[in-house]
């Protein structure tokens, strides 16, 4: 009699990652193969502390502080932390990075919510709205008032990033005619959107009749929209500001419509929330609030918790390419190699977002012999491109993916000689058409040991420290121009801190640069620039 053949043997299946939803949330679909996500909203923190070493990812909202004692508690199997929505106020991002958690957001899910609210504040206050809901409230049958139509009148956008997008799309369906200011943005996202640029601030407001801004708040936008600027506006214009407090200032807001040069206005934001009972918002006519409820729809909810749990599933098996808030350190051998390069890389980076910003191509050259693959640098040149002028925080997970977005083309070139130094860093920017309308900025760089070096500003050789204020100065390379130029500088107190020059050939066109330990003015550099000796001036901050 023969035995029967025995079973073949079953393959071992890997156990399932594990996610915690401990905040309320819509998370969508809940079964995913090789996953086990586990959703309980307003779990109690001490339940939390308890359950989260036998999960591999946390997705929160707001809610939840994940601080130090929560990441501490996690233990070693904690990879991922989801934050539905846009700010990640509630992390502690820095002891995260140091423990190699990857931090997750997802703040495009709110786009449309946020850019139809702006476009209701707009349409509220063209026809008095909460004017006329106030006064009907309080027995005032006023049908006096008079409106205005927004078809056929301009709008200028400050900012055309996702949500300003959304903004002149929904405007050109009123029958607006938009305009827009951004010089973070390549030429062709205007023509594709069919949106007009302007090419200075000044330019947009001197011909719109409502305005809005969609602009992150940086040193650069805080207040970008004074006194003056909105004194700028058509007389009876509209100002809207739905997108970071303190972009437009509040009380210049307040007066230009005490005044009666704004016809109307409306905000979504506060610089301080929830504002004080004496702010001047709270008194001010004809201006809309509401108490920033950009994000606050159905929709957009639905959105944000599946998006982040898409995003948190994608980032445990290996795709970190959405979202990312944090990047993940490098190992500590390509650190050690590269730690100079990339900090380098960056610093390029922010110098052309000065010099030439809105690119469509960026080329990075690496000449020489690197001590390991130096492609990261590339990314760091992006992140320093990027930083400040996108919806999102670039970083060396995200920023190919943004620079993707701007209409950015990127391109690598390796050179095995480098004639003067060890190795270098040369990145070059190209925007605008071709013929005369296409404008080029080259910067290069090298590393003395760990430290930064910039070494190249066009086909000009220099060699200085890239650190804080830095004018770069052209002109024929004539005695007097550095001696006149340091004289107006000492008149207003600046200190030179560093100086650096560069020349063609004798008596042909020159540069210098100097290093300053404060910046200037708008009207210090029209002064700079006006001096009989100076061809062209440009202030850069590192």
């Amino acid at each position: 009699m023969t035995a029967p053949a025995p079973a073949p043997a079953q393959e071992a299946r890997p156990a399932p990652l594990r996610v915690l939803i401990c905040d309320e949330m819509n998370p969508g679909e809940l079964q995913h193969e090789g996953f086990e996500i586990d959703y309980e909203g307003n779990m109690a923190r001490e339940e939390t502390l308890r359950r989260l070493p036998n999960y591999d990812a946390l997705i929160t909202r707001s809610r939840t502080r994940v601080d130090r004692e929560l990441i501490d508690a996690a233990g070693p199997r904690l990879k991922v932390i989801g934050r539905g929505g846009v700010g990640v106020d509630n992390i502690d991002l820095d002891y995260a990075s140091l423990r190699g958690l990857l931090i997750l957001n997802a703040p495009e899910s709110n786009n449309v919510s946020a850019a139809e609210l702006a476009v209701m504040h707009l349409m509220a206050a063209a026809r008095g709205l909460t004017r006329s809901d106030r006064k009907t409230r309080a027995g005032d049958w006023d049908r006096k008032f008079l409106g205005m139509e927004l078809k056929d009148k301009t709008l200028g956008i400050v900012g055309l990033g996702r949500i300003g997008s959304i903004v002149a799309d929904r405007a050109q369906g009123l029958r607006m005619r938009v305009v827009a200011y951004d010089p973070y943005v390549p030429e062709s996202k205007f023509e594709r959107l069919g949106v007009t640029r302007a090419a200075t601030l000044d330019e947009l407001l001197a011909q719109v009749d409502a305005l809005t801004v969609h602009t992150p708040l940086t040193e650069e936008t805080r207040g970008m929209i004074g006194a003056e600027q909105l004194a700028r506006l058509r007389p009876g214009a509209i100002a809207v500001n739905a997108a970071r407090g303190g972009i437009i200032d509040e009380q210049a807001l307040v007066d230009a419509l005490g005044s009666g040069h704004l016809f109307a206005a409306g905000v979504d934001v506060f610089e301080d929330e929830p504002p004080a009972p004496d702010h001047p918002f709270l008194g001010a006519p004809n201006l809309g609030i509401t108490a920033h409820l950009g994000a606050n729809t159905a929709e957009a909810q639905e959105r944000v918790g599946a998006e982040i749990v898409s995003r948190v599933l994608a980032a445990l098996q290996g795709d970190v390419s959405k979202g990312a808030v944090n990047a993940p350190a490098l190992d500590a051998k390509t650190l050690e190699a590269l730690g100079g390069y990339l900090t380098l890389g960056e610093k390029l980076g922010r110098i052309l977002a000065q010099l030439l910003p809105g690119a469509h191509d960026l080329e990075v050259t690496f000449r020489g012999e690197f001590p390991a693959d130096p492609a990261p640098v590339v990314t760091s040149a992006l992140v320093g491109y990027l930083s400040g002028h996108t919806d999102e925080t670039p970083n060396m997970i995200n920023a190919r993916a943004l620079a993707r977005e701007r209409g950015l083309n990127i391109a690598v070139r390796e050179e095995t000689e480098s004639p003067d130094y060890q190795t270098e860093v040369i990145v070059r920017l190209t925007s605008g058409g071709g013929g005369e309308k296409q404008r080029t900025r080259t910067v290069g760089g090298t590393v003395f040991g760990r430290s930064p070096r910039l070494t190249r500003l066009r086909d000009f050789r220099v060699e200085l420290e890239p650190e804080g204020h830095i004018l770069i100065a052209s002109n024929q390379d004539k005695p007097g121009a550095v001696a006149k130029l340091s004289a107006l500088l000492g008149g207003w107190g600046v200190n030179i801190a560093g100086m650096a020059l560069g020349r063609a050939q004798k008596g042909g066109q020159a540069l210098f640069t100097l290093t300053l330990d404060d910046g200037l003015s708008p009207e210090q550099l029209a002064q700079v620039r006006a001096l009989d000796v100076i061809d062209s001036a440009y202030l850069v901050r590192v």
